[in-house]
């Protein structure tokens, strides 16, 4: 047999198994019961963005076995993603990030529901993004203050709880917002009329406010105007297993979920991990100073103080 007609068996082999959620997900047993697997096979996960962290977020879950998803992104891949985006492929040059990821989701779990949105969250459309949802997992831009502010009041409003993750340098910060708890914008002390600098300033110190990455991350390779900022691939899955992690137990209902004003922030470069609890949030006046240094910063670079 030619190696041509080999690799044809094969494929046909593989094509005559037959898929089976309780074989896929079977290894999970052990760490999630069978009776625990089926619930999250019936749960839905709302993830706006996917980019470094949402196409990761999404395909983590779904190796999860959550069974519903809801997903947004107007972008489309682009060569700058390479370094970090899971999807970012040559054939994938130019086309949308929901679609690529969809596919790829669902090549893992072919029964999974997505409902893909080849757009963004906005007030428009943020009550249907919502409906019927278990969680929610931020994977918008950090620069995406506005729409980030939409999503977790309207997440509070309905009793969904809601995680943010992210990578900064080699390590990854991330906090979990109860719907019965502090409220995304009480914890980062955010209001309507803010300053980019101020909104930047609030949300660096309030998801890092004893932050690690400081000794290696060179901040002069942020472009405060486009948005764009260092991020590296192995931040990005740093932050996606803690949204695996901390999914499984807020859609079980599993052990205690330490939830904001309670912060977290791994540096697998620096070997260190840093959590603690921080009475008002941003409002403590320890976080009010450490504000008001970073916001000069900010403006004496030429970032946003008045637009």
């Amino acid at each position: 047999m030619t190696e041509s007609n080999q690799q044809s068996s094969s494929n046909e082999a593989s094509n005559d198994l037959v898929w089976d959620y309780d074989d896929a997900f079977c290894r999970n047993r052990g760490l999630i019961s069978p009776e625990e697997q089926q619930r999250i096979r019936q749960c839905r996960v709302a993830i706006p963005g996917m980019g470094g962290v949402g196409g990761l977020n999404l395909m983590t879950l779904a190796r999860m076995g959550v069974g519903k998803f809801r997903v947004a992104d107007a972008d489309s891949f682009n060569v700058g993603n390479f370094n970090r985006q899971f999807g970012a492929l040559r054939e994938n040059i130019g086309r949308p990030k929901v679609e690529v990821l969809a596919a790829s989701a669902q090549a893992v779990n072919p029964e999974a529901e997505i409902d893909a949105l080849n757009g963004f969250v906005s007030e428009e459309n943020i009550g249907t993004f919502l409906e019927g949802v278990d969680l929610v997992v931020d994977s918008l831009d950090f620069f995406a203050f506005d729409a980030r502010r939409m999503l977790f009041r309207e997440a509070h409003a309905r009793g969904i709880w809601a995680i943010t993750a992210g990578p900064v340098g080699f390590s990854t910060i991330w906090l979990a917002f109860d719907p019965n708890g502090m409220s995304f914008d009480s914890y980062f002390d955010l209001k309507d009329g803010m300053t980019p600098a101020d909104q930047f300033a609030a949300m660096a110190v309030g998801l890092a406010p004893r932050p690690t990455h400081l000794p290696y991350f060179d901040y002069s390779y942020i472009d405060y105007n486009s948005g764009s900022a260092p991020s590296v691939s192995a931040a990005c899955r740093l932050a996606s297993g803690v949204v695996g992690v901390e999914a499984v137990k807020i859609l079980l209902g599993r052990g205690k979920v330490r939830a904001a004003p309670c912060y977290n922030q791994f540096d697998a470069y620096r070997y260190i991990h840093r959590k603690g609890w921080i009475p008002m949030g941003n409002r403590n006046p320890i976080q009010r100073i450490k504000r008001r240094i970073l916001r000069q910063r900010m403006i004496n670079a030429g970032y946003g103080s008045t637009t």
